[in-house]
C-alpha cells in the first residue's frame, strides 16, 4: 500500500508538473531522497524512484554530489545548481529551486545547458575578433618583405588555434596577376594541397558568388576543378567580399565546422576580412607605388608626361619628365606665357583660343602643334596635346597629357607621298582595279581605277547605282553569280566572263580578286582587277574553228596523237599510235586509255590530269604501258588540257613518244653506277663482314679452349653460340642488303618510307665512314612519310652525297689535321613535300661551279678518282621521281637538299604541286 507521505508528494509532483512543463521535478522526503520525479525533462534522465527512496546525489555529477550533505534544509536557501547525468552519459545543465512540502521537498529545475553554451561561445567569439583584429594589425605594421612570411604564421595560428588541418588564403592579386595562393598552412601528416603562388584561373569560376558553405565528397565530385583544388573531403570556404565583388577566399579543408560550435559563417568572414582586407590593401599600395615608379620612367623614355593649366596663377604645372625638358622651377612650375612662345607660331593662336575656351566653358580638346624645347636650335617637334576640364564653373581643373608624335608625323608623310605615287601607278595600269565593300553580304563598289572609263565607258557613281548584273552577258550569268559565292567561300577566285560597255559591246575579262577579313576573320573588303581579255578569247576561238584543219597533218605525224575525256576515254588517235598499240585507229575510238595501264599509273595519271589547269594547261611526263605479250613500254607523254569558258575541262589533247630503249639505257647507267658505287665501297664493306667474322673467331677459339681444359659448362656454350648466332645474323643482313642493293630496280615506282633509304645508304657506309672519323649526325624525326618512287635508287642517291661529303672533307683533314668532319642527314616536312638534306662542314663548293655540278662527266676530283656522272645519275633519279636536287652552300660546307612530293592518296596535290619544289622547299640551312 502506497503511504499518505508518498501519496501526497505525487499529487505534489503531478500539481507542480502540469504548471511548468519544460523541467525537472523531483520529490524528495525529510532526508532528501528521491520519491519521483516527472516534467518532460525528467524523461531523459533514465531511471524512476518507483518503489525506491534514493538519495538525490545519485543522479547527479560528483562535482554536485558534495553539495547535496545533510538534510534538504542544509542545501542552502538559493539556487542550485545541479547537473544531472541523463541516460546516454551526457550532463544536462539545471539551475533549481527547493519548495517545502506538507509532507517534504519539492525541487523544480530549469535547463539552463544553452545559457552555458551561448557564453561559452560569446567569449570564443571574442576570443577569435581579438585575434583576428590583432592579425590585420601585424599585417599593416609588416614591412613588404616580410608580408609572406607574417601571412602564413598568421595562419598557421589560426589553424592549430582551430583544428585545421589545411589552411590557404587565395587573393585577386592587383595589377592584373589574377588568383593565385597566397599563402599557406600544411599541418604534420596533411594532404598537400595548394602552394604558395599556385596560380588559379577557372578553378574559382565555380565558387564566384557563392556563400562560405561546407563542401561534400558528392559536391565536390560535380565540380572537377573544385575536385583538383580541395581534394577529396570535406572544405569549408570563406570569401573576403569588396564593392567591386569577391576579391579574396580562406579555404580550409579537410574541415567541417561544428554547427553548434561558438564560430559561425559571420565570424569566419570577419576573421577572413581582417586577414584579405589589410594584406590586400599594402598589395595595391605596392602595386600602385611601382606603377607610379614605372610611369614617370616612361614619361622619362618618351619625353611626355602630363600638365595641368592653374588658372589663378596663369602658370603650367609639368610632369618631372617635362618640367626638367622645360626648364621649370623646383616645383615643376611654368609661366603660361613663357611656354606659349615656345609654340610654333602657326600653332600658337589655336593654342591659346583652345586654352581659353576650356577655362570659359570647360571644352576640352585634343591639338597638334609643333613645340621648341627652349635654348635649342633644332627645328619644331611635333606633340600632341590633350587636354580636359573639371571642377566647378568658378574654379576649374584643366589638366591633361603632352605626347611626342614626331614620327607618326614622319610616317604620316612618308604614307602620303606612297599613297600619292601609288595612286599615279594605278591611274595608268592598263587594267581596272577596284576595291568591293562587304556589306550585309553583298558586295559593293567603292572604287575603281581612271582606267574603267576608257575600257568599258563606265563611271564608278553608275556602278554604285547598282545594275552590274544587268551588264554581264547572259550566258555569263551563272559564272558572274557563282563568282561571289566562291569569293566569300574561298577568300580568292579568278574567272572569265563578258561585260558590256557603254556603247553595247560585249569584253571577254579575266576576273582576278581577292577577299580581305578582319582580325576577327570576317569579310572587310575585296581587291581585284579586270583584265580585257577579248582578243585572247577570240583567237582560242579561232584555233578550235581551225583543228579540223590540221586533222591530216596529225594523222601523217610520226608521233603518237590522240584527244582523250578527263576518265580516259580515247576520242580519236592516229595510226602511228593505233600501230604501236596493234589496232586500227577506229577501234581505239571509245576504248579507255586506261587499259594499258597499271592501277597505280592510272592513278598517277588521273592525279595529274586534275592539276591542269586554263592558266597551266600543259603537263609532260613518262608513262609506262603494259603491253600483251611485250616488255613495258615507255613513253613520254604531254597532255594540253582544253577548258570551256568556265574553266571546266572537256578534253585533253596528247602528243607522245616512245621512249622504251632511252629508259633502258638509263635503267643500265643507273644500275653501273650503283655497282661502281658497290665497288668504291669494298673495303668498307670487307671491314663491315670482318667485324662479326673476328667475333665468330675469338668466340670460337674461346669455346676450344675451354673444352682443351675440360671446363666447358652448357651456360657458357649457350652464351657463346648465341654471339655466334647474332654475329652470323648480322653478316647475313649486309650481305641480303648488298643484294638487293645491286639488283635491277623495279619497273615501276613504290610507295616506300624515305627513311628505308637513309638506313639502307647507312648500313653500307656507316662503318666505312667511323673508320675514316666521319661523325654522322642524323634529324629524321619521328613522323612517318611516303612517297612515291625507289627506295634503292635514292638510296643510291644519298650513297653519291655522302661519299662526295667524305671525299671532300677527308681532303680538308689532310691540310687541317685538327678538323673533325661531320655529315647531318635531316628529313622534315615542307607543305604537300618532304626534303631530305645532306650538310657537311667540309667548306662548301667554289660558288662559280655550283651552276656546273649537275652536268655529266663534271667532276673536280683528280683524274682517275672519279666519273663526273654520281650528281648528274642522281639528278636524273631525283627528278623521275617527281622531286628535285639542289645544291647550296651553308655556314660550314656543302648542302645537298632532295625535295620529294608526299603522296596523298587519289587527291591531287593542287597548288604546291603545279609550283613545283622549290615552292616548297625553304632555302633555309639549319645546322
Amino acid at each position: 500500500m502506497e503511504s499518505v507521505a508518498e501519496r501526497s508528494s505525487s499529487q505534489a509532483l503531478l500539481q507542480a508538473a502540469r504548471a511548468t512543463p519544460a523541467s525537472v521535478l523531483l520529490a524528495l522526503d525529510a532526508q532528501g531522497r528521491v520519491l519521483g520525479i516527472a516534467g518532460s525533462l525528467g524523461l531523459r534522465l533514465g531511471r524512476s524512484a518507483n518503489g525506491q527512496a534514493l538519495p538525490l546525489a545519485d543522479f547527479v555529477s560528483a562535482n554536485c554530489a558534495a553539495l547535496l550533505q545533510g538534510a534538504p534544509e542544509q542545501w542552502g536557501q538559493g539556487c542550485l545548481d545541479l547537473d544531472f547525468i541523463c541516460d546516454d552519459g551526457r550532463p544536462l545543465h539545471t539551475r533549481g529551486w527547493l519548495t517545502a512540502t506538507r509532507d517534504g521537498w519539492l525541487l523544480q529545475a530549469l535547463d539552463i545547458g544553452d545559457l552555458i553554451r551561448h557564453q561559452e561561445s560569446g567569449d570564443l567569439r571574442r576570443q577569435a575578433l581579438l585575434h583576428a583584429g590583432q592579425a590585420a594589425e601585424h599585417l599593416r605594421l609588416a614591412s613588404a618583405a616580410m608580408l609572406p612570411q607574417v601571412t602564413g604564421e598568421l595562419l598557421e595560428a589560426l589553424a592549430l588555434r582551430w583544428r585545421v588541418p589545411c589552411m590557404a588564403l587565395a587573393l585577386h592579386m592587383p595589377g592584373g596577376q589574377g588568383w593565385q595562393v597566397y599563402a599557406q598552412y600544411r599541418g604534420h601528416g596533411a594532404p598537400g594541397l595548394w602552394q604558395e603562388g599556385q596560380r588559379l584561373g577557372q578553378e574559382l569560376a565555380d565558387l564566384h558568388g557563392r556563400a562560405p558553405q561546407r563542401w561534400s565528397w558528392s559536391q565536390l565530385s560535380q565540380h572537377p576543378r573544385l575536385f583538383a583544388l580541395l581534394g577529396d573531403g570535406p572544405a569549408y570556404l570563406v570569401p573576403f567580399v569588396e564593392l567591386s565583388g569577391i576579391s579574396g577566399w580562406l579555404f580550409c579543408a579537410p574541415f567541417e565546422p561544428d554547427p553548434h560550435a561558438a564560430l559561425g559563417d559571420s565570424e569566419w568572414q570577419h576573421i577572413c576580412a581582417q586577414l584579405a582586407g589589410p594584406l590586400l590593401a599594402r598589395l595595391r599600395e605596392l602595386t600602385q607605388r611601382h606603377e607610379g615608379g614605372r610611369l614617370e620612367a616612361l614619361q622619362g623614355l618618351l619625353g611626355a608626361g602630363w600638365w595641368e593649366y592653374l588658372p589663378a596663377s596663369r602658370e603650367v604645372l609639368l610632369a618631372p619628365a617635362l618640367a626638367r625638358a622645360w626648364q621649370a622651377d623646383d616645383q615643376g612650375r611654368l609661366a603660361l606665357e613663357g611656354w606659349l612662345q615656345q609654340v610654333h607660331a602657326a600653332d600658337r593662336d589655336e593654342f591659346r583660343a583652345r586654352l581659353r575656351a576650356a577655362e570659359l566653358n570647360g571644352q576640352g580638346f585634343t591639338q597638334c602643334l609643333r613645340l621648341c624645347l627652349p635654348g635649342t636650335q633644332e627645328s619644331a617637334i611635333w606633340h600632341r596635346v590633350q587636354a580636359q576640364v573639371q571642377g566647378t564653373a568658378t574654379q576649374p581643373r584643366i589638366f591633361g597629357f603632352l605626347l611626342d608624335i614626331s614620327d607618326i608625323k614622319a610616317q604620316e608623310a612618308s604614307a602620303a607621298a606612297a599613297h600619292a605615287r601609288l595612286r599615279n601607278l594605278i591611274g595608268s595600269a592598263p587594267a581596272v582595279i577596284y576595291v568591293l565593300r562587304y556589306e550585309d553580304g553583298a558586295l559593293v563598289p567603292e572604287f575603281c581605277s581612271e582606267s574603267l572609263g576608257p575600257m568599258l565607258g563606265w563611271s564608278l557613281a553608275e556602278l554604285q547605282q547598282g545594275g552590274l548584273a544587268e551588264r554581264v552577258h547572259p550566258d555569263d550569268h551563272e559564272e558572274f553569280f557563282a563568282r561571289t559565292r566562291s569569293l566569300l567561300r574561298e577568300g580568292q577566285i579568278s574567272c572569265r566572263y563578258r561585260l558590256r560597255d557603254r556603247q553595247g559591246n560585249y569584253h571577254w575579262l579575266l576576273d582576278e580578286v581577292r577577299l580581305l577579313r578582319n582580325e576577327l576573320g570576317q569579310p572587310q573588303e575585296a581587291v581585284g582587277i579586270w583584265l580585257d581579255v577579248t582578243e585572247a578569247t577570240q583567237a582560242a576561238e579561232r584555233v578550235r574553228e581551225s583543228e579540223e584543219r590540221y586533222r591530216i597533218l596529225v594523222e601523217d605525224s610520226p608521233a603518237m596523237i590522240c584527244r582523250y575525256t578527263p576518265d580516259l576515254v580515247l576520242r580519236f588517235a592516229n595510226r602511228p599510235l593505233a600501230d604501236y598499240l596493234e589496232c586500227r585507229p577506229e577501234e581505239l575510238a571509245g576504248a579507255s586509255l586506261g587499259a594499258w595501264l597499271s592501277d597505280e599509273q592510272r592513278q598517277t595519271f588521273q592525279e595529274r590530269l586534275i592539276g591542269l589547269t586554263p592558266e597551266q594547261p600543259v603537263s609532260t611526263a613518262e608513262i609506262c604501258l603494259h603491253l600483251p605479250g611485250r616488255e613495258h613500254a615507255w613513253w613520254i607523254w604531254a597532255d594540253r588540257g582544253v577548258f570551256d569558258e568556265h574553266g571546266r575541262l572537256l578534253e585533253v589533247q596528247a602528243v607522245g613518244r616512245d621512249n622504251t630503249e632511252v629508259r633502258k639505257a638509263q635503267q643500265q647507267l643507273y644500275q653501273g653506277a650503283k655497282m661502281a658505287t658497290l665497288g668504291e665501297m669494298a673495303t668498307g664493306l670487307a671491314h663491315e663482314m670482318n667485324q662479326p667474322l673476328n667475333v665468330m673467331r675469338m668466340a670460337v677459339a674461346n669455346v676450344l679452349k675451354r673444352l682443351a681444359s675440360d671446363e666447358v659448362q652448357v651456360d657458357y656454350l649457350r652464351d657463346k653460340l648465341l654471339r655466334i648466332e647474332a654475329q652470323v645474323q648480322r653478316a647475313a643482313r649486309i650481305v641480303d642488303h648488298m643484294r638487293v642493293f645491286g639488283r635491277r630496280s623495279d619497273v615501276e615506282q613504290q610507295l616506300f618510307d624515305p627513311r628505308q633509304a637513309v638506313e639502307g645508304a647507312l648500313s653500307l657506309l656507316s662503318e666505312g665512314l667511323r673508320g675514316k672519323g666521319v661523325d654522322v649526325r642524323l634529324a629524321l624525326g619521328e613522323q612517318a612519310f611516303a612517297v612515291r618512287g625507289f627506295a634503292d635508287q635514292l638510296e643510291q642517291v644519298l650513297i653519291n652525297l655522302m661519299v662526295n661529303a667524305r671525299d671532300a672533307m677527308l681532303g680538308k683533314k689532310e691540310a687541317e689535321p685538327d678538323f673533325a668532319p661531320a655529315i647531318l642527314v635531316g628529313l622534315e616536312p615542307r607543305g604537300a613535300w618532304v626534303e631530305l638534306r645532306v650538310e657537311d662542314n667540309g667548306g662548301g663548293i667554289d660558288p662559280r661551279l655550283l651552276e656546273k655540278i649537275f652536268e655529266p662527266f663534271f667532276t673536280t676530283k683528280p683524274v682517275g678518282k672519279g666519273t663526273g656522272l654520281g650528281l648528274s645519275v642522281s639528278y636524273g633519279i631525283v627528278q623521275q621521281m617527281g622531286g628535285r636536287l639542289s645544291a647550296e652552300n651553308g655556314s660550314e660546307g656543302a648542302c645537298f637538299r632532295i625535295a620529294l612530293p608526299l603522296f596523298t592518296g587519289a587527291s591531287a596535290q593542287d597548288d604546291e604541286l603545279a609550283d613545283g619544289p622549290d615552292a616548297a622547299v625553304s632555302p633555309e640551312l639549319t645546322g
